[in-house]
């Protein structure tokens, strides 16, 4: 299957026709899930749970999965039933932005006792806002004085910070909105570091242009941001031991 004909649709196909009885859910989540993404620009990430999974499916969904990433899509992320009921502990905040923000394309998703613990939570967040940190100061001394390989650097991480910065308003007692500009400002504000170099960025990944004199005032800006956030979650207390529960799906 080309890479430029790999669809949502062929995805979900191939996955039913692969798994079989065996698949329990195809699931669509983050930023594609709420009707936030921007044709040909936003990640579409796609969890599939299948009760049971053999190294002979994985190897006939081989074609799929490559034409899927060569197409410009994240991994498919396939876990079995028993270890999607298990496992938010283990990655707290990728549960937390499955559970709020999904939506099922094939099958019915198990949510009955599926949580997410906010000491958890914590935890996965700092580490992830801090090794993201040291991959964006990685990437600023591989790319140099490349305007070109700034820009991309900036582009591809947004995702992720995305994410982080969604856990870090759960973590304050929020509930993130759809709109990522928001959560932009309100992570911002709260942190205390100016939101304008993501700004930019999220304007960048929509389509608007960043002349390669601003880059990099902004990516500067970019890394001190993050730096902030690490150091506000290193400081960072939590009032309660509260969870986030499983949402009715999208």
């Amino acid at each position: 299957m080309a890479a430029k004909t790999m669809t949502l649709d062929a995805l979900v196909a191939q996955l039913t026709h692969v798994h079989g009885d065996a698949l329990q859910a195809v699931v669509l989540y983050g930023s594609a899930a709420s009707g936030e993404d921007i044709a040909g620009r936003s990640d579409l990430n796609v969890l599939a749970i299948v009760h049971t999974m053999s190294l002979a499916s994985l190897r006939a969904l081989g074609q799929t999965m490559r034409a899927w990433q060569e197409a410009g899509h994240p991994p498919v992320l396939e876990l079995t039933t028993a270890e999607w009921v298990s496992s938010a502990d283990v990655f707290p905040m990728e549960y937390a932005d499955i559970l709020e923000r999904h939506r099922v394309l094939a099958g019915s998703l198990p949510l009955e006792g599926v949580t997410v613990s906010l000491s958890d939570l914590r935890l996965q967040v700092e580490q992830e806002a801090m090794g993201k940190l040291l991959r964006l100061r990685r990437g600023v001394m591989l790319a140099g004085t490349d305007i070109d390989r700034q820009q991309e650097l900036l582009r591809a991480s947004l995702s992720t910070l995305l994410v982080i910065f969604r856990g870090v308003m759960r973590l304050q007692g929020d509930v993130p909105p759809r709109d990522s500009a928001r959560v932009i400002a309100a992570v911002s504000a709260r942190c205390g570091f100016p939101a304008e170099p993501f700004e930019r960025v999220l304007a960048y990944k929509r389509g608007s242009a960043m002349p390669s004199g601003d880059t990099e005032r902004v990516l500067e800006g970019y890394v001190e941001g993050m730096t902030a956030l690490v150091a506000y979650l290193n400081r960072f207390q939590l009032p309660g031991q509260a969870i986030i529960a499983g949402l009715l799906p999208q």
